[in-house]
């Protein structure tokens, strides 16, 4: 399984957006086999949109939400992934979350748990062409292949992002796969993937069904330079977000480390709560380089204990110990809003790194 896994591009959507074809090119130059984008409305541009400019523009490289949000109507959400499946030419793939900073910008609370889990199974059922009845009322895409037969192609599949037990038992019931986002700390990864398992067990579910992804921030440093570092500090205060959501950390989770989950947590709320929350002009920046993230919010502990950061032989050997894992796609975490507008880490983590770990798998 390790030859066959698969290196996403993961983060905030390249800017500026207009030029994604030429930047989703660079990208599939670079050696990347996926680039996903998250949902985010009111912050981030349509993701459909952007990656359906991307698809047009390559020819291997794989699309994809990391994630996508429960904020559209199941039905809408299935045509826009149906729509960008045929597109791409089958190269779609999305994940799907319960949404945190996206729902908290339209002063929302994530969809709670039984209510994502019937989201899920309605969209999974679209994207069939089932008929789906919600509210006493059935509708189906299936007539969209009749009137545009281009549209007729395999089913996307639909990934959960899951940190918590609960999450990942949905993914096990009802998801193609699951993305695990607890960090880089491959025991803590191993324990999400027994969980899996177990859930797969208790759902009579094949365990080879559910497919293993996980998210991981990446920054390939140099001596004395910091800038990767600060290119992926807002991606590792988000993923770190969701270990200290519960006011007790969970058994695999040290008080230090839910400690600083929690200030994240904390920090972040206003940010995202506030209509020009985190746009301030970074001192000197160019047009679209902000402070979004503050520093208060992720410390360099934190990047240290929840991501990988160093040279490109230490991250490679990292990123093999997660492969190892079993784990079949691994969502690179490469920038956050605001920073690294030139994909420079993207691009040396492609260019330096990524080969160094497939050298190593298929040897």
């Amino acid at each position: 399984m390790s030859n066959q896994v698969e290196f996403w591009r993961m983060g905030a959507t390249p800017v500026p957006c207009t030029d994604i074809g030429e930047l989703a090119r660079g990208f599939e130059a670079a050696g990347w086999d996926g680039l996903a984008v998250g949902e985010a409305h009111g912050l981030l541009p349509d993701p459909y949109v952007v990656l359906g400019l991307a698809a047009a523009a390559t020819t291997t490289l794989k699309v994809g939400t990391a994630v996508a949000v429960p904020l559209r109507h199941p039905l809408l959400a299935a045509g826009a992934m149906a729509t960008l499946q045929a597109v791409s030419g089958g190269r779609a793939r999305f994940c799907l979350g319960r949404g945190d900073g996206s729902v908290k910008v339209l002063q929302q609370k994530a969809m709670p748990v039984a209510a994502f889990d019937d989201y899920l199974q309605q969209l999974q059922g679209y994207l069939r062409r089932d008929a789906v009845e919600i509210d006493g009322v059935a509708a189906s895409m299936a007539r969209q292949d009749d009137i545009d037969p281009s549209l007729a192609v395999a089913k996307p599949s639909v990934d959960v992002a899951a940190t918590g037990p609960k999450t990942l038992a949905i993914a096990a019931r009802s998801a193609d796969g699951v993305s695990f986002s607890v960090g880089a700390d491959v025991e803590r990864l191993r324990r999400s993937i027994e969980l899996a398992h177990e859930e797969c067990r208790a759902a009579g579910r094949d365990l080879e069904a559910l497919e293993l992804g996980c998210y991981v921030q990446v920054a390939l440093t140099d001596d004395g330079d910091a800038s990767a570092r600060e290119a992926i500090r807002g991606l590792v205060v988000t993923h770190a977000r969701f270990s200290g959501f519960e006011p007790k950390a969970a058994a695999d989770v040290p008080v230090t480390h839910h400690a600083q989950y929690r200030t994240a947590v904390a920090t972040m709320e206003a940010v995202y709560r506030d209509v020009r929350g985190g746009v301030a002009r970074t001192d000197g920046g160019a047009p679209g380089e902000i402070d979004f993230y503050p520093r208060e919010a992720g410390a360099d502990e934190l990047i240290d204990q929840f991501a990988i950061a160093g040279s490109a032989e230490y991250c490679a050997e990292r990123l093999q110990q997660i492969v190892d894992l079993g784990i079949s796609r691994i969502y690179i975490g490469t920038r956050a809003v605001g920073v690294d507008l030139a994909e420079q880490n993207t691009e040396r983590i492609g260019r330096e790194v990524l080969p160094l770990v497939r050298a190593r798998s298929s040897a």
